[in-house]
């Protein structure tokens, strides 16, 4: 039976496959040659001490032991043959993660999107960073992958209850990944990488028998006594006459991101119930990811077996949660509005993380007491908040993709920076009164959060971070009810609402296993009315 040990390990020493074996068959009370393979379980960093280290979970196979890998996944699947239809709206990980739970239980998925494929999507990112021309169907949160594709990759969740995570991460791996998203304790593959792990599911998608369609809108639903059996879609980009298309299957999961403002829409005037969700709203934190490493790693120069530093910050401002997001090491600053007339920014980092930069959401909890003034739009209240911050930031500029922004020590004193320090962000910065265009609630709030993070952190109030307006799409401002056990609408048989767009997730995995967990749901309301 192999023997589990805990190794602590220098940055030089992680990597290092012999020191390794050594120093695990030490523990294990056996010689390095009796060592028959070493299966590295988690690898987490820790630098609280001045030494930062590697703390390392594994199992020791001594000769005579065997150790057998488990098979892969996809080896199980099966070409579908049809006779059971699920249509699933969105192409992101909630969607994908869904479609291809279904083709392993035999059912056949047809995924629609109303935007472009991951390859394709990259010429619209393109526009809106160098021309500030925004595709209001494909951008950085509409397309096949999802928002998360090219806003970095994360796949940390802290919802191990919700589902399967070692199945969702070793699918990734399967798909193209790195195996070290299976250990790492922090996993990431990167907005470079991710492209091609979306594209290679896709394949998978479509070689069992499933569809995919991309440029497709839903506009409507086809319901018939009571249940929804379809879908109905209109393509942007056809020639009249051509541009309205139906869909027929079993039952819907509907999938579609936090930001497809439309479906909510569509939902309500269908008589289909929506509630209103808090949410989060603030802004981007950026400073030199020299500095944060200094900060975090305790020394001058990074070591350069360390990733670069990261940070998580949380502190509560007059009885609300004002918290670091999304932290993005060694990434950029990108815009993610989804339509014109908006400035929304996000943050996302190549595999290497190698951006002189890093950044993070800095944002407030924004709960249904904040949104009186909001009331009269009910169900919407905190959709249309979040849309008039966004348009009056936009407002403020010159028409552009350029970011309202402030030097940190400003935002905090409330007062106008004459200039500012060199950013990722492609469409460029100005400097802008951020004090006055963010809603009042939400500038306290930031201001007094961000003067405890510099407690928290020293060094991080520097005149060399850059605040820039506005993050605002942390999560939906509205919920899409389904009932605790059967996954589907209350109001509505044949409706699975699915993922971070309905309001059950926060994140690439959190979606991808909310997509398994409702196709399971799927499934299991299919064969009870077989």
């Amino acid at each position: 039976m192999p023997q589990l040990v805990e190794l602590v390990l220098l940055p030089s020493e992680r990597h290092n496959e012999e020191l390794l074996r050594q120093k695990a068959a030490r523990q294990a009370g056996i010689r390095p040659d009796q060592v028959s393979h070493l299966e590295v379980l988690k690898s987490s960093l820790d630098a609280r001490a001045r030494q930062p280290v590697f703390r390392v979970r594994a199992e020791v196979y001594a000769q005579g032991e065997v150790f057998s890998p488990a098979p892969a996944l996809l080896d199980g699947f099966r070409e579908v043959d049809g006779r059971r239809i699920v249509l699933i709206v969105g192409a992101g990980p909630a969607g994908y993660f869904a479609a291809l739970e279904l083709l392993e239980r035999g059912i056949k998925p047809v995924v629609i999107d109303r935007g472009k494929d991951v390859r394709t999507r990259r010429r619209d990112l393109r526009a809106i960073q160098q021309y500030g021309a925004v595709n209001p169907h494909s951008n950085y949160c509409f397309g096949e992958g999802g928002a998360g594709t090219y806003s970095d990759g994360k796949l940390y969740t802290r919802s191990v209850k919700r589902g399967d995570v070692y199945k969702t991460l070793k699918l990734l791996v399967e798909h193209g990944s790195k195996a070290d998203i299976l250990t790492e304790a922090h996993p990431h593959i990167g907005s470079n990488k991710l492209p091609g792990v979306v594209q290679n599911i896709r394949e998978t998608i479509l070689h069992y028998g499933g569809e995919v369609h991309f440029g497709h809108c839903v506009t409507d639903l086809i319901i018939h006594k009571g249940k929804l059996i379809g879908l109905v879609a209109e393509k942007p980009d056809a020639a009249p006459g051509n541009a309205t298309v139906e869909f027929r299957g079993d039952a819907v999961i509907l999938a579609t991101g936090h930001s497809a403002r439309d479906i909510y829409h569509l939902l309500h005037k269908r008589g289909i119930g929506i509630e209103l969700k808090p949410f989060a709203l603030g802004v981007r934190v950026e400073h030199p990811q020299a500095l944060i490493d200094e900060i975090q790693y305790k020394s001058k120069r990074r070591d350069e077996d360390l990733p670069a530093a990261s940070y998580s910050l949380v502190c509560q401002v007059a009885g609300r949660g004002v918290f670091s997001f999304c932290m993005c090491p060694g990434g950029l600053i990108v815009p993610a509005a989804t339509a014109p007339g908006e400035i929304v920014v996000n943050g996302m980092s190549m595999s290497r993380r190698d951006s002189p930069f890093a950044n993070s959401g800095v944002v407030s909890a924004v709960e249904a007491e904040d949104l009186k003034p909001w009331a009269k739009h009910g169900v919407f209240a905190a959709l249309e908040f979040q849309s008039e911050v966004e348009r009056r930031l936009f407002g403020a500029g010159d028409g552009s993709q350029k970011g309202p922004a402030l030097r940190l020590p400003d935002f905090i004193r409330g007062r106008m920076s004459t200039d500012l320090p060199g950013s990722s962000y492609i469409p460029g910065l100005y400097p802008a009164p951020l004090y006055d265009l963010l809603p009042d609630f939400i500038y306290r709030r930031l201001r007094d959060g961000l003067t405890e993070f510099g407690k928290l952190m020293r060094g991080y109030h520097t005149n060399e971070a850059n605040v820039v307006a506005t993050e605002s799409r942390t999560s939906a401002p509205a919920r899409i009810p389904r009932d605790a056990e059967t996954l589907m609408h209350p109001e509505m048989p044949g409706l699975f609402p699915c993922g971070e767009g309905a309001g059950y997730a926060g994140g690439i995995i959190s979606a991808a296993m909310d997509g398994q967990k409702v196709a399971l749901a799927v499934e299991r309301m299919l064969l009870a009315n077989a």
